[in-house]
């Protein structure tokens, strides 16, 4: 008894110490602030490993097709030569609202037909080779031997957005690169189709395979044809030059023959009538002769008979 009553005391004692309270509570305090220190520095990590799942690694996805297509609607087009002022334009657009002057100037005789310009035909001063250029970044879609267009190039920079570069030889691309803005491309050329221009490069930009003025978007974005409502006016580009074909053809060959309808008889319905009218006017002749000479017959008549009385 007096073993266990000594241990209650010792114990009871030891708890009646100043220190010992304070003590109990701070270590507490201290195993509790490392449990929740522990517990977000464990939710933080989980946190980190879910976004690095979703993206990859970090600093990967810069570089990628994402960056690029920002970058590309941020450009410019520019006209695919070095250097703009070494390069003259010596065929324009055909624009259905320009003068007839513009119209006329921008059509391309071919075959004994007249094809509007569907964008411009670019060359040196100099008339000799040039570097031709990318406009704009993009993903070269299409690379074709065509000795009557010349071969062509085409890149395409959005959805239904490409640039074409005609007359061009020397090829330094292929399907399915990807080009950057000024990157050289080709080497200037020439065509069939429009042997007058000598060595050139024949540009032009399309939106859903729909021919627009490259010198409306010269230094301008992508996102500014983007945004554009364009319309087919090729068809119609089509009809006008034929109409100014079959006017030019009219003109040379003077009247047609329906003005000729319009304007009076021809020379073929013309002649039977006068020749009718003749029959009949001689037909009256004739018959007012034979009334003049029976008239004078009767008269001689009465007279011998008035003398023969006497």
């Amino acid at each position: 008894m007096r073993e266990e009553r000594s241990s209650q005391d010792k114990k009871n004692s030891f708890f009646k110490k100043r220190w010992v309270y304070p003590t109990v509570y701070i270590a507490s305090a201290a195993i509790i602030l490392t449990g929740v220190l522990w517990y977000q520095n464990s939710a933080g990590d989980q946190l980190d490993q879910s976004e690095y799942k979703a993206t990859d690694m970090p600093g990967k996805k810069m570089n990628e097709q994402p960056a690029v297509e920002v970058n590309r609607a941020m450009e410019n087009f520019v006209m695919p030569v070095v250097n703009e002022d070494d390069a003259v334009v010596q065929m324009g657009f055909y624009d259905n609202d320009s003068d007839a002057a513009e119209q006329e100037a921008a059509l391309v005789f071919y075959d004994n037909t007249y094809h509007p310009n569907t964008g411009l035909d670019i060359a040196s001063k100099d008339g000799k080779e040039f570097d031709v250029i990318a406009s704009l970044s993009g993903t070269v879609t299409k690379v074709m031997e065509d000795s009557l267009l010349g071969n062509v190039i085409e890149i395409e920079h959005d959805k239904g957005i490409v640039t074409q570069y005609q007359s061009v030889k020397d090829y330094q691309v292929k399907v399915g690169d990807q080009v950057e803005q000024g990157q050289v491309i080709a080497t200037s050329g020439s065509s069939l189709i429009n042997e007058k221009a000598g060595n050139h490069v024949h540009f032009e930009i399309r939106k859903d395979n729909v021919p627009v003025n490259p010198h409306e978007y010269f230094n301008k974005p992508l996102s500014a044809l983007q945004e554009a409502q364009i319309t087919d006016e090729k068809a119609s580009s089509d009809a006008d030059a034929g109409k100014s074909e079959e006017a030019s053809e009219e003109d040379a060959e003077g009247t047609s023959p329906s003005e000729d309808g319009v304007d009076g008889t021809t020379p073929a319905e013309d002649k039977p009538a006068e020749d009718g009218s003749d029959k009949k006017d001689a037909g009256q002749d004739k018959k007012a002769g034979e009334d003049k000479d029976a008239g004078e017959d009767k008269d001689s008549s009465t007279d011998s008979d008035t003398s023969s009385n006497s």
